[in-house]
């Protein structure tokens, strides 16, 4: 894809941007470093080939590290407890220990000197199992892409289909990719993201969303799969990796093959309350496991702009997405695998509105060149006119055509109305296609005048966002989310849903998970 115009930004304030977001970062990277969550241990527990859930619905994982955590806590990790329960004990398996730890028929203890040395090497090898199914999935991806081709044109083409139902998902998300969507985005069912355990099984019911389950996810994929190889196109799905199970999620998404998965840092911090700690512990890890299983993530800035006013706050988007960016390195995610968000949400009765969308959106571009940033579309502003929603998208795409972005989501008319039916589907991906098919080469020929406005805009952007990281670096990043920086949610370190699951490492502490992941493939057998 041609590259857009390149802005006349100064180069030295870009790198201090990047020096001042390493920064402000780098301790809650720290933290993140030395922390373990209930997740975190579930998601090992995943990986090492927990499944299932008993008759109530909740699943082996949680049962199971309910009761190492009732005897002696998580900051030693699960594992070493749990592969000495099973290696000492003689249980054959998780599940069958899983069982027997439910009627609270075992003890678990943290082991030392040889049954610890044991425990750990029992433990990894069940682990590198996961890593190794992540891996082969990332080879299937490939393989397939090689086979069948990916999406003749960028951007990318993103549509959400959800109805609650994984068996009505299906035809809806196959019917979207003939009429043109290159990724379905199965959005997840409200609430999720507050239920610290992820549901077994298909599901057939979810509010505004289909619950993300590990047979959900491989439900869609195999579907996604067919109609891929009736379309000649590779099609990529989308879930969420976000909530209290951030970790777990991204572990089945990692396993199913999934290809994209919103997962930013803040996010559930801001728009959840969820605990700061928690989500950036959780975080961490999850990132690890998509940069192992090649899966895009895109990150959450767009919903800023739905709280807060996007000309005023357009900074604090462009400092988000650089510490998104700094989180994601750390965790060993690589440049073409961060969907970095942003979103056109300028009031357009504003005077020049769509001239300071430019604006913004040349400088993300130009900030992450070789991001796949995903741009989103009009939603604030959308009054149930469908007529000037309609038109209004049409400039959200245009836009999008002309900045060279890399995954445009579809916008609808009647956003924030009702819940999209398949004409609105339709209409919407006619529009896309208009546009792409009529304007795809302008990012060719758009080049803004170096003292014009939208040059100037996009300089002082990003002298406001160096502005902020300055006084982040200062104050530190958890007290500028405690004070509402971003989104104007004030979200302090010590409050939120998800605290009580959060220990500090012992000395001990060992987590297979992690280790084999910051090893690398190598390592993994």
């Amino acid at each position: 894809m041609t590259a857009p115009a390149l802005l006349p930004l100064d180069t030295d304030l870009i790198a201090k941007a990047r020096r001042l977001a390493r920064r402000a970062g780098q301790p809650v990277v720290d933290i993140a470093r030395s922390h373990t969550t209930v997740a975190v241990e579930r998601a090992m527990l995943r990986l090492a080939g927990l499944s299932g859930a008993d008759p109530d619905g909740i699943p082996w994982v949680n049962r199971l590290l309910d009761a190492v955590r009732a005897d002696v806590g998580i900051g030693h990790g699960a594992a070493l407890p749990v592969f000495h329960a099973m290696l000492s004990e003689g249980h054959p398996d998780l599940t069958l220990l899983a069982h027997k730890a439910a009627a609270g028929a075992v003890k678990f203890t943290v082991p030392t000197g040889d049954a610890a040395v044991a425990a750990r090497r029992a433990a990894r090898a069940a682990v590198a199992g996961g890593v190794e199914l992540i891996d082969r999935r990332r080879t299937e991806r490939d393989a397939l892409v090689a086979e069948i081709g990916d999406p003749p044109q960028r951007p990318w083409i993103y549509l959400i289909v959800a109805t609650g139902d994984i068996y009505e998902d299906i035809p809806q998300a196959q019917a979207a990719a003939r009429a043109g969507a290159d990724v379905i985005a199965v959005i997840r069912s409200t609430g999720q993201s507050l239920l610290d355990y992820v549901p077994e099984g298909a599901t057939r019911e979810g509010f505004a969303g289909t619950y993300a389950t590990g047979e959900n996810f491989r439900l869609m994929r195999a579907a996604l799969d067919e109609t891929s190889r009736e379309l000649g196109r590779y099609i990529r799905l989308t879930n969420y990796a976000s909530g209290l199970c951030m970790p777990e999620i991204a572990a089945l998404a990692g396993m199913r093959r999934l290809d994209m998965m919103l997962n930013d840092s803040m996010y559930g911090i801001l728009f959840r309350d969820i605990n700061p700690i928690r989500t950036f512990v959780d975080q961490r890890l999850s990132r690890q496991i998509h940069a192992r299983a090649g899966i895009i993530i895109n990150t959450g800035e767009d919903n800023y702009l739905t709280t807060a006013d996007a000309v005023e706050a357009a900074h604090t988007v462009t400092v988000s997405q650089l510490l998104n960016e700094f989180f994601a390195h750390e965790a060993g995610l690589t440049d073409d695998l961060l969907g970095l968000g942003h979103a056109f949400e300028i009031n357009p009765d504003l005077k020049d509105s769509f001239r300071m969308e430019l604006a913004h959106a040349l400088l993300a571009r130009q900030l992450f060149p070789d991001a796949p940033l995903k741009w989103m579309p009009p939603t604030r502003h959308m009054t149930g006119d469908v007529f000037k929603g309609n038109l209004l998208d049409g400039f959200f795409n245009l836009a999008g055509a002309m900045t060279g972005q890399g995954i445009l989501l579809v916008g609808m008319m009647t956003e924030a109305v009702v819940t999209p039916w398949l004409s609105d589907r339709d209409i919407a991906l006619q529009n896309v296609r208009y546009v792409l098919n009529a304007c795809g080469g302008l990012v060719e020929d758009f080049h803004p005048p170096a003292d014009g406005f939208i040059a100037n805009r996009a300089r002082q952007v990003l002298g406001e966002a160096v502005d902020l990281l300055e006084k982040i670096v200062d104050d530190g990043l958890l007290n500028a989310i405690a004070d509402g920086t971003f989104g104007i949610m004030k979200r302090p370190a010590d409050a939120g849903r998800g605290l009580d699951g959060v220990e500090p490492h012992a000395e001990d502490y060992y987590n297979p998970a992690t280790d084999l992941l910051e090893s690398g493939p190598e390592t993994t057998g």
